[in-house]
């Protein structure tokens, strides 16, 4: 079945439970009470002297690392991120396999200005409201998760209640598939979500294959400069980042150089 197929059927017997505690109905009513959500689209377009925008990840563990570090602090790092050049978070609120939870996304949201992506393993609209209702401006779409029909009716749901969807492949096919959906953003994951393997190559041969007009974001194995200097010469607008900076002896020099930040920029 792979990592991703264990996941995603963990994920809907998750959601059923979440359903019976808090009704759509009483998410709906907190979403529609929230501020508006951030532009995160956006956020992620780089201006010169910026060639490249940095999605910096809260996550405290994953599944083929465990847990990063015991002492672990979504608040102080989402500070961190913001002070040193990130133009966006984002936040693992799946519990079981990234020790993530909602209550992080909220207290994030609580904390910084900056626009929220709601990392997470989407499989129901319901998913989409919760988002919403503890801050998000954007959740995370996953091809290899979801069927064609069901991935654009989320794609569209997030619209429609404000939400920015990242689009995340990481095959030819799958980059086919959210092509012919003609999405705003597209992220390229390193990462083979079932064998958990990293391949920085990924990114640099899907990323010549999307014709001009949505923004790229390449996720996963990105750990230095030079890494990123590679997915932004083959066309990335935007990195998303998380072990490297969680890891990090220094939070803030690690985005610093990962944004590809000179002195003075921020």
């Amino acid at each position: 079945m792979g990592v991703l197929g264990e996941i995603v059927r963990h994920k809907r017997d998750e959601v059923v439970l979440r359903k019976r505690e808090i009704p759509r109905s009483e998410l709906e009513a907190r979403g529609k009470h929230a501020s508006p959500p951030r532009d995160f689209r956006a956020a992620l377009r780089p201006e010169p002297p910026v060639r490249v925008r940095l999605i910096a990840e809260i996550k405290k563990g994953s599944p083929s690392r465990g847990v990063f570090a015991d002492s672990f602090d979504p608040v102080a790092l989402a500070r961190t991120y913001a002070a040193n050049g990130a133009t966006a978070l984002s936040v693992l609120t799946d519990e079981k396999y990234f020790h993530g939870c909602l209550e992080h996304l909220e207290a994030v949201r609580a904390a910084v200005g900056l626009p929220l992506l709601r990392k997470d393993f989407i499989v129901d609209e319901y998913q989409l409201w919760e988002a919403r209702a503890r801050g998000a401006d954007a959740v995370l779409l996953i091809v290899a998760a979801l069927e064609a029909p069901h991935l654009r009716d989320l794609a569209q749901g997030a619209k429609g209640i404000g939400l920015g969807a990242l689009v995340e492949v990481h095959t030819l096919p799958e980059l086919d598939q959210a092509l012919a959906f003609d999405l705003s953003l597209i992220g390229i994951n390193n990462r083979d979500l079932q064998t958990l393997e990293t391949r920085l190559e990924t990114s640099l041969e899907l990323i010549p294959r999307i014709p001009p007009g949505p923004l790229v974001v390449s996720e996963s194995g990105l750990f230095t400069r030079e890494d990123v200097e590679r997915v932004v010469a083959a066309g990335a607008h935007a990195v998303l980042v998380g072990e490297a900076l969680v890891t990090a002896s220094d939070v803030g020099a690690k985005v610093r150089e990962l944004a590809l930040l000179e002195e003075g920029q921020g």
